[in-house]
C-alpha cells in the first residue's frame, strides 16, 4: 500500500491552501488601494452627511495614497445612494455614507428598499455624531422652543415642518416631537438638507428639525434661530440653547451619526484597513476642529461596535414608526 507523499496529506495541502490565502488577502490589504475609492453620499451637497464625507474623505484619501471621490446619490431617504452601494462589487472601491436615514429609520419603515442593511452592507466604522437641532427663521414670531410649543398647541395641523425627506431621519425627529407633546404638524419632506433650509429661510416651511452641521452656518449667521438641541448636554457653540432633555423631553434627545458601510463580502483585511486609516485620521487634532466647529463629534469605532449599535437602535425607531403609523414606498 501506497503513502501519501508529505507535501500532498490532503490535511496539508488543506493547511496549505489556508496558509497561501491568508497571505493573499493581506497582500490585497498592503497593495490597496490601486485606484481612486468611489464614496456615495446618498443625500444632495450641503448637508450633514456630505459635510462629514467630505471632510473625512480629504484625509482619508491622503492616508491611503489614492483619491476618495464623492458621489452624491440623493433620493427616496437616502435609499437611492445606499442601494447602489448594496450593488457594488465587494473590493473596497465602492463605500457609502450610512446614516440614521439609511441603516435604521428606512429598514424600520419601508419592506421594499432596494437593499437590505444587515445582508448586502458591512458596517465599517461610525465616523461621527452629531446634535440635532429645531430651527426657525430669524424673524419667526415664536422666540423660543416654549413660546413655539405654546404656539402649535393653540393651532393644531397649521404649523409646517421640513425634513430631508419622508421616513428621513429629521422626519423621525419630528415625529418623536409630537409624539411626546401631544401636537400635530404639517410634514413638507425635500430631497435633503440644503434645498429644505432654503425654504426655512424663505419662510416657505415654519420650522425644521435638523442634524446641526448643517444648520449651524445659519445659526452662526443669524439666518436661523435654535431653540433646542438633542444632545446630551449644553454646547459650548450654542451656550443659550436647552437640550430637549431639558425642556422635559428626554424622547427627543437623540443625536445622529454618520458612518462607512461597504457591499457585503469585502474582505475582512480590506475593511479592517479602512478602519484602521479612520481611527489614525478621527484622531487628529485639526480634523478634529473641523468636525467640532460644524457640531460634530469624532466617534470611530470598530466595525462589530457599529454594527451593535445599529441593532440597537433600530428595535426602538420600529415601535415610533408603528405608533405613528409612517410608511415609505419607492
Amino acid at each position: 500500500m501506497k503513502s501519501c507523499s508529505p507535501l500532498y496529506h490532503p490535511m496539508r495541502r488543506a493547511l496549505l491552501t489556508v496558509l497561501l490565502a491568508a497571505t493573499s488577502l493581506a497582500a490585497q490589504a498592503e497593495a490597496f488601494p490601486a485606484r481612486p475609492i468611489t464614496l456615495v453620499v446618498p443625500f444632495p451637497a450641503g448637508g450633514t452627511t456630505d459635510y462629514v464625507a467630505r471632510v473625512v474623505a480629504d484625509r482619508l484619501g491622503q492616508r491611503l495614497g489614492k483619491a476618495i471621490v464623492i458621489d452624491n446619490k440623493p433620493g427616496a431617504g437616502g435609499s437611492i445612494g445606499m442601494g447602489f452601494v448594496a450593488r457594488g462589487a465587494a473590493d473596497g472601491y465602492t463605500l457609502g455614507m450610512a446614516t440614521v436615514s439609511t441603516h435604521v429609520v428606512n429598514p424600520a419603515c419601508n419592506a421594499h428598499l432596494p437593499y437590505d442593511a444587515d445582508k448586502s452592507l458591512r458596517p465599517i466604522t461610525n465616523l461621527a455624531n452629531t446634535a440635532n437641532v429645531l430651527t426657525v427663521r430669524r424673524d419667526f414670531a415664536a422666540s423660543d422652543a416654549r413660546a413655539l410649543l405654546d404656539m402649535i398647541q393653540r393651532s393644531p395641523g397649521k404649523l409646517s415642518f421640513a425634513s430631508t425627506g419622508t421616513c428621513s431621519g429629521t422626519h423621525i425627529m419630528a415625529e418623536q416631537f409630537q409624539a411626546a407633546t401631544g401636537t400635530s404638524l404639517v410634514h413638507v419632506p425635500y430631497k435633503g438638507a440644503g434645498p429644505a433650509l432654503n425654504d426655512l429661510m424663505g419662510g416657505q416651511v415654519n420650522m425644521m428639525f435638523d442634524n446641526l452641521p448643517s444648520s449651524m452656518p445659519y445659526i452662526k449667521s443669524g439666518k436661523l434661530r435654535a431653540l433646542a438641541i438633542a444632545w446630551p448636554k449644553r454646547l459650548p457653540a450654542l451656550p443659550d440653547v436647552p437640550t430637549f432633555a431639558e425642556l422635559g423631553l428626554k424622547a427627543v434627545n437623540d443625536g445622529a451619526w454618520y458612518g462607512l458601510v461597504a457591499p457585503a463580502g469585502t474582505p475582512d483585511a480590506i475593511v479592517q484597513r479602512i478602519q484602521a486609516e479612520v481611527a489614525k485620521v478621527l484622531a487628529e487634532p485639526a480634523l478634529q476642529e473641523r468636525l467640532r466647529a460644524a457640531g460634530a463629534e469624532p466617534a470611530g469605532n470598530t466595525p462589530e461596535r457599529f454594527a451593535a449599535d445599529i441593532q440597537a437602535e433600530r428595535g426602538r425607531i420600529k415601535a415610533l414608526v408603528a405608533k405613528q403609523g409612517i410608511k415609505l414606498e419607492n
